[in-house]
């Protein structure tokens, strides 16, 4: 377990800036809780050295980190560029072909084959995050013929957004299924799937999941149009969920994006799917050692709505500060989590009929016994980890200690809000096992003689069945 005390977690990017077992140290322990593996970048065997270094620092340190693998999915590019980069300018056309050609101001290539069926008449083309614009004016055989709203420089393989298009690419390219084979096989805790629109996507990643024996849970990346669209019915599906504000600004207008923010957390917190908010939370830190006021107040205002965890990207990856990044980010989140007292106890409850209602119930009851006890911690055990996503999602103020005999879990629970998790594998009676468990907290310097605590387990048999028992406890 890291050093850090805070309950929202901190999602860090590695990349050429952090990609050392020193830098990794570091970035744990100012407060990193999953460290992100970008699959647009990378061969395996770099990940893999990668995924060895994480597992050595934890097993060291006896640290506590959970492990992203982020799919690419299907990016659309533009091809390479006469120079590496022409001018492209106001009310010239310019065609985008599918033919291989080295681009110039006229003409310029794309990877993606299928733009010619995708594309309409009156489309809008986003390249380089929305800096180019183009309008669809014809489209022709190999060749969408495209008027220039906004111009520059256009360079080689920037990326293009079609925020007016149905885009046919699967969700799953073929790289992505290789580079998932890849990750299940190093038993990565978590992966994100860019570019979901909808929930079928998900359903087909989980079922390759399942066919291959794992349980690695699932992220959708919500950054596309469709997506919010089909925005409850995703989150059905997945186990959590990415607000990827890079290309959602750009498919959608920028100033929708911060409302969409909070909705989605709003919907994820009420059905208990740790959120992240991911995307220029602390950009200007890639290359000045502290963040804008205005970065400052991205990150509070996050932590505030609701979200579980907060994403680093480049910052991390590539910046120059890739350590102060997480350690100013971790400052932001303890401050607020210190003063806002608005962000805690929160007790969600959907009504509706399910098979897990009782046992819900008896979560959110041990939530409000812990506020109404002033509790130091609320103690939970659990084999699949679904008591400590819905303990979570009541946003305790109480500390929330999670037992489990999931080793794979004690990682996958670093992205869920305010949970620490212990491994423990007794089959001892209810009794001794609640005892076993106190004085493992009390030696850690979890709790002290004193401090009132809550119990949440499964009877007769603590590995089997839902949570149904609740017990109040003082330290002697």
């Amino acid at each position: 377990m890291t050093s850090s005390t805070k309950r929202t977690k901190i999602v860090a990017t590695l990349g050429p800036a952090s990609n050392s077992k020193e830098v990794i140290t570091k970035l744990a322990e100012a407060g990193a809780n999953v460290f992100r593996l970008n699959f647009s970048h990378g061969t395996h065997d770099d990940h893999k050295k990668v995924i060895q270094m994480i597992r050595e620092v934890c097993e060291e340190k006896d640290y506590r980190i959970g492990m992203l693998q982020d799919l690419q999915g299907p990016k659309i590019r533009i091809g390479l560029m006469k120079d590496g980069g022409v001018e492209i300018k106001e009310g010239q056309k310019l065609i985008i072909t599918t033919e291989e050609v080295e681009g110039d101001a006229n003409r310029v290539s794309t990877v993606y084959k299928e733009i010619v069926n995708d594309v309409e008449v009156g489309d809008t083309i986003l390249i380089d995050d929305g800096n180019l614009e183009l309008k669809t004016i014809e489209v022709k055989d190999k060749e969408v013929v495209t008027e220039v709203v906004y111009g520059g420089v256009l360079k080689s393989r920037k990326g293009i957004n079609l925020p007016d298009t149905v885009v046919s690419a699967p969700s799953l390219t073929e790289k992505d299924l290789e580079d998932l084979k890849f990750g299940l096989s190093q038993d990565i805790d978590w992966v994100a799937l860019s570019f979901v629109r909808k929930p079928e996507d998900i359903i087909q990643l989980k079922d390759i999941i399942k066919e291959a024996g794992k349980n690695t849970k699932v992220v959708a990346k919500i950054e596309k149009p469709e997506a919010l669209r089909n925005i409850d019915a995703i989150i059905e599906e997945t186990a959590g969920v990415m607000v990827a504000r890079g290309d959602l600004g750009v498919e959608i207008p920028m100033h929708e994006v911060p409302i969409w923010q909070k909705k989605i957390v709003q919907k994820c917190n009420e059905l208990a799917k740790p959120v992240i908010i991911a995307t220029q939370m602390m950009e200007s830190m890639i290359e000045n050692p502290r963040p804008t006021r205005a970065e400052t107040n991205d990150i509070a205002n996050a932590v505030m709505d609701g979200a579980d965890a907060l994403m680093l990207s480049a910052e991390s990856a590539a910046g120059k500060y890739p350590v102060e990044a997480v350690q100013k980010m971790s400052e932001t989140i303890r401050a607020v989590e210190t003063e806002a007292e608005s962000i805690y106890n929160k007790y969600y409850d959907k009504q509706f009929e399910s098979s897990t209602r009782m046992n819900d119930l008896l979560i959110r009851a041990a939530c409000r016994l812990a506020e109404n006890t002033n509790a130091r911690a609320l103690v939970c055990m659990t084999k699949s980890g679904y008591t400590g996503f819905r303990t979570a999602m009541h946003r305790s103020k109480s500390e929330i200690y999670l037992f489990t005999n999931n080793h794979q879990l004690l990682n996958q629970m670093c992205l869920v809000w305010g949970v620490k998790t212990f491994y423990y594998d007794s089959q001892e009676n209810i009794d001794k096992t609640l005892e076993q468990m106190e004085k493992r907290l009390v030696d850690t310097g979890n709790l002290d003689k004193g401090d009132i605590f809550i119990n949440t387990a499964s009877m007769p048999q603590h590995w089997q069945g839902h949570t149904n028992m609740l017990k109040i406890h003082v330290v002697e």
